[in-house]
């Protein structure tokens, strides 16, 4: 047995072997190099840029750390956004992006590679994406074998889920923590397989990781928990369990609390509280089974008993003490995100700030085949091959696909987690059905020529003289002689042998398939494979490698580029004092603050919904009394993003319906159906007054008729409702050459003694007016 299960140097089985693991390594190394290089058709195609609006505050906070330090980051208070309260860049970001990138960048320069922060950021996120990939062969390694981790990690290199989130210059931090994620995983299996506190340790090192980079790890803290626990109550407790559970919470729990935008939210949210439950269950269950191993049997039952009771009594005690905090706080303990994602009603109808973010809309059946594409008809496979035969791990990546599955359902974003579950079983899927393919034809090729070679035995053993016929068989004769007192003695030991080897090749027989349907069967994959990779590159190169930054659009004159938001922000640099402050919605902060370097009154962090709601009450109402607000916040210039001119969809004007509706969450007074004719969004002659004399209205059209004297709107698809109109508060200063961007700003108030002077007049002449009085002829 020993000399099967390692095979001694210069062996076929070793060199086999040997052999295999180089190529193993080979296929990494290419498998790393394409999840890097089928990422840079953003680079190829238009320019080493940021992608997005939230990938410019990580570069900003990056550009911040390089130049001052990490004690400066950790106490940076930015004045520039959320204009007037300002905002605590340390204790309110995720750091880990933003270190990993910092700590590549110093490590280059110290090697005298001269690269800019911009550029490290840029490439941060496909460097990133080959280790996420060698990730999961580690991962599904540990479950099924080294060749379902290789097929699982070329199909995550590729897969356009992942590939939306980690293109060259989507500096953003999903960019590192899907690596973090799938690693953490990854510690925890092997920990579970092995029972090694070295990898226990790790696994918090890893969770630690992910928590700094981003806020999906209570992902980790729940599912993790959900495990242990399904493995406790099917009966699969064991000390390997305990050891890849327990450490992990108690280390991660107190890494966690060490970040700053974490802090005591690891211990006081309802997020984490499953985790805490089920260490004391598994500390009960280990309890049991150690003294079962020390107790007779019934002193075992006394001593089962009394633990069972005193756990169910702290347990209850910790039950309630959680039910007392969660009851203390008005949304039970939970962010409004989680919320959002265990009722998906809920976010509609509290917050519409959560409502209002495209990527928390549920997402639609066609986007599951855009983004993992042939993997949805893989994953039914790959978890009926977990099932044969079912260990710990293979349960684990089952719950894990079952809850991703469920969480990609509820938030489009999150399709991103369903990506590296979905190549897990895909890959098991592949590996298992080509190894039935490959094994049936090799099976049914050798019995063919076996066949051939029983013919041809058969046709020398009727030529052959007949003294080698009784030569034959005095030799079996001999053979069985010799074989008899051995079948005696030993009959009782080797019939245990014996069956199983009857076992083996009845369930051998049950795998092989027909030689032709074996063939088509493995033609089959490959085209599937082939389709695959087709549409992954189209994907990479078309679907997701425009920067949102810079828009194109192809006609019959060839291609155009939209560069109007570069612009615009252009613009504001340079014709604008430093410390003026620029007005939009939130959804352009990050880019204002980070390109045109120019305070804003709110951004993408959305951490404050009042503040929000004013700029969305703002824009909703009419022109003087969003003028008396903006002027109220100091705002010398409002930004809008108007598409009606090149067709443009993701304007304002389309968000205009959010904003009335987060406006009007604080101010009672906006209401969305004064917007709105019979229920329906009209921006025509149809329109109702409050929408056609609303600020974001008139900042949108103003001037707009001017372009084809109609007035069309390409987006809408109808002619605007009021045409011809003027600004009495606002004045254009700027807009961009397609229309795109319009900025405006703010006309300096009236003199108000000479108001107040015009109406004392105008009193006293009708007081002399109607008293019949002289007119005085010195005035």
């Amino acid at each position: 047995m020993a000399a099967l299960e390692s095979p001694q140097p210069g062996t076929p089985t070793a060199m086999r072997n040997a052999f295999g693991n180089v190529l193993s390594v080979l296929i990494l190394v290419l498998i790393g190099v394409l999840a890097f290089s089928i990422r840079l058709f953003s680079v190829i195609k238009y320019e080493s840029v940021i992608h997005e609006f939230d990938p410019y505050f990580n570069y900003r906070v990056t550009q911040f750390l390089s130049k001052n330090g990490i004690y400066e980051f950790w106490n940076w208070f930015d004045d520039r956004t959320w204009y007037p309260l300002g905002r605590v860049i340390g204790g309110t970001v995720y750091p880990g992006l933003t270190l990993t990138a910092g700590t590549i960048w110093w490590v280059l320069n110290s090697l005298n590679i001269p690269l800019s922060v911009e550029t490290v950021c840029v490439f941060t996120a496909p460097v990133f994406s080959a280790f996420a990939s060698w990730a999961t062969y580690l991962l599904t390694k540990e479950v099924k074998g080294s060749g379902a981790g290789l097929a699982a990690a070329a199909l995550l290199a590729m897969v356009p889920s992942y590939i939306s989130r980690s293109v060259a210059g989507s500096y953003d931090n999903e960019a590192v923590a899907i690596f973090a994620l799938i690693f953490t995983f990854y510690l925890y299996i092997k920990t579970l397989n092995t029972g090694s506190l070295f990898y226990a340790t790790l696994n918090a090192l890893a969770y630690f990781y992910m928590v700094c980079s981003w806020g999906g790890y209570t992902f980790i803290i729940n599912l993790i928990p959900m495990h242990a626990l399904l493995c406790i109550v099917t009966g699969r407790y064991s000390p390997r369990l305990y050891i890849a559970y327990a450490p992990l919470v108690v280390l991660g729990t107190l890494l966690a609390a060490l970040v700053p935008v974490v802090g005591f939210n690891a211990v006081l949210t309802s997020e984490h509280f499953a985790s805490f439950l089920v260490f004391i269950i598994i500390h009960v269950v280990a309890l049991v089974y150690y003294i079962k191993g020390i107790l007779s049997p019934k002193m075992f039952k006394v001593a089962v008993t009394l633990v069972v009771s005193i756990g169910m009594v702290v347990c209850f005690i910790v039950v309630a003490i959680l039910v007392a905090l969660v009851a203390s706080s008005p949304t039970g303990g939970w962010s409004g995100r989680s919320l959002s994602l265990l009722d998906p009603t809920y976010a509609s109808k509290y917050i519409p700030i959560i409502a209002s973010v495209s990527e928390h809309q549920p997402p639609t059946w066609p986007s599951y085949f855009m983004d993992i594409n042939v993997l949805a008809f893989l994953v039914p496979a790959g978890i009926i091959a977990c099932f044969s035969p079912l260990s710990d791990a293979s349960s684990f990546v089952v719950l894990y696909i079952v809850m991703s599955v469920y969480f990609s359902g509820v938030m489009v974003r999150l399709m991103l987690v369903l990506a590296p579950a979905a190549c897990i079983m895909s890959g098991i899927a592949l590996s298992q059905a080509f190894d039935v393919f490959t094994g049936s034809i090799k099976y049914q090729l050798g019995a063919l020529s076996n066949s051939t070679d029983d013919t041809e035995d058969n046709t020398s053993t009727n030529n052959a003289p007949k003294d080698d016929a009784s030569a034959g068989k005095t030799d079996k004769g001999e053979e069985i002689v010799k074989e008899r007192p051995s079948k005696k003695g030993k009959k009782k030991e080797r019939e245990p042998a014996d069956k199983p080897s009857v076992k083996s090749k009845i369930k051998k027989k049950a795998l092989v398939l027909p030689l032709e349907a074996s063939i088509v069967a493995l033609l089959l994959l490959i085209m599937l494979g082939a389709f695959y990779v087709i549409h992954c590159v189209w994907a990479a190169a078309e679907a997701y490698s425009a920067p949102s930054i810079v828009l194109t659009s192809q006609s019959r004159d060839g291609l155009h580029v939209f560069d109007d938001f570069r612009e615009s922000y252009a613009w504001l640099s340079h014709n604008t004092d430093v410390d003026d402050k620029v007005a939009s919605w939130w959804d352009y902060g990050y880019q204002t603050t980070a390109m045109a370097n120019r305070t804003v009154i709110v951004d993408n962090n959305t951490w404050n919904n009042t503040h929000i709601a004013t700029v969305g009450t703002a824009m909703s109402s009419p022109e003087k009394a969003a003028w008396e607000i903006f002027n109220s916040l100091d705002v010398k210039y409002v930004l809008v993003v108007f598409g009606g001119l090149i067709g443009y969809p993701s304007d304002d004007i389309n968000k205009f319906l959010w904003m009335v509706r987060i406006g009007g969450g604080v101010f009672p007074h906006i209401k969305e159906a004064d917007y709105l004719r019979d229920g329906q969004y009209r921006i025509d002659s149809e329109a109702t007054p409050t929408m056609l004399n609303c600020l974001m209205y008139k900042l949108s059209y103003y001037r707009f008729v001017e372009t084809d004297g109609k007035g069309y709107d390409r987006v809408r698809r109808t002619e605007i409702g009021k045409k011809n109109f003027k600004l009495t508060h606002f004045e254009e200063v700027f807009t961009s050459h397609h229309w795109m961007v319009r900025i405006y700003k703010l006309k300096p108030p009236r003199n108000r003694i000479r108001g107040r002077a015009k109406k004392l007049k105008s009193k006293t002449s009708s007081g002399l007016s109607s008293k019949s009085v002289k007119k005085n002829p010195w005035i």
